[in-house]
Order: C-alpha cells, then structure tokens, then sequence
C-alpha cells in the first residue's frame, strides 16, 4: 500500500465480504489505520443505496473500503470514480466482477484464481495474482511514457528544421 501511496495510487477495496471482514483485511493491508477507522471510510452496500444522488459521489471519493456490494454496485462505483476524473483500474476475479471490470479505465483480472468471464473483461490478466504487480506495472508503464514524451518532444523540433 506504502508504494502505490508514494506513486500517487489512491486504493479503494470493494468486496463482497461482510464489512467487519473487509475492515480487518483493510486494515491488515496498511489500508486503513490501525486504530479505529474514520467515520465514513468503510461504507456498505446497504448504506450506498441510502445515499441521495448528490452525497454519492462524495462519500464514494471519501470511502477507503466498500462491503456487501453488489455487482450493480460495484460497476456504479467505477461510473462514480469515473465521473469525478478518476482514472480507475479494477481488479477482480468472480463473474460478479465483470460488468466493473469491462467499465474500469484498466480491467484487471486474476489468472490463477480469475473465472474465465473475468479474464474475458479484463485488459490485463495477472498471471502470479499478486497485487504488487499493479504497482510495479503502473510505474514501468509511467516510464514508457516519460521516455515517449521526451523522445517527441526532441523529435518535432529537429523534424521540422529539415523540412
């Protein structure tokens, strides 16, 4: 969690898991604090469909971890993220994933333990389900894209002088 922090990855858990459940993982993960998690940042799937149209996407930003979800919810959580300018790469690996993972910016799947339906929506398939490597691939990837960015910004400019 410490990494993807330091690269600018905000890291939100949605699960299906009993909040209690979920609030344990969270917080065994570095996700949440280990002391008693702020109001507001573990919110149900039941306490979502509470939520008026103008609190969602607030309390949607705010919320570190969201359990007993359903697969609706989870793909109204991407659409949420999303509409706030959000880049949102989902991870997953049941059918109940698919629709969020076919909406995410980056759907990404389990191999190992990933159902077929899942491996089908996603963009990128893990092959050891190891969720470092999301953060090792977003910072190789940043790097193409930094060496991209000064190779055309040398480039145009010698481009241009032999046309």
């Amino acid at each position: 969690m410490a990494a993807c922090h330091s690269a600018g990855i905000a890291v939100k858990m949605i699960t299906g898991d009993h909040a209690g459940t979920a609030t344990a993982i969270a917080t065994e993960v570095g996700l949440l604090d280990n002391t008693e998690p702020a109001a507001g940042s573990v919110l149900t799937g039941a306490e979502l469909a509470a939520l008026s149209a103008d609190q969602y996407p607030e309390a949607v930003d705010t919320a570190s971890v969201f359990a007993r979800v359903s697969p609706e919810q989870k793909l109204r959580l991407v659409q949420a993220l999303q509409a706030r300018g959000h880049v949102v790469a989902m991870t997953g690996d049941g059918v109940n994933d698919a629709p969020a993972l076919r909406q995410a910016n980056i759907g990404v799947a389990m191999g190992r333990g990933g159902t077929e339906v899942a491996k089908d929506a996603a963009d990128m398939v893990l092959t050891d389900d190891d969720f470092a490597t999301i953060e090792a691939a977003v910072e190789e990837g940043r790097g193409v894209f930094d060496n991209l960015t000064k190779f055309i910004t040398w480039t145009l400019p010698t481009s241009s002088v032999r046309a």
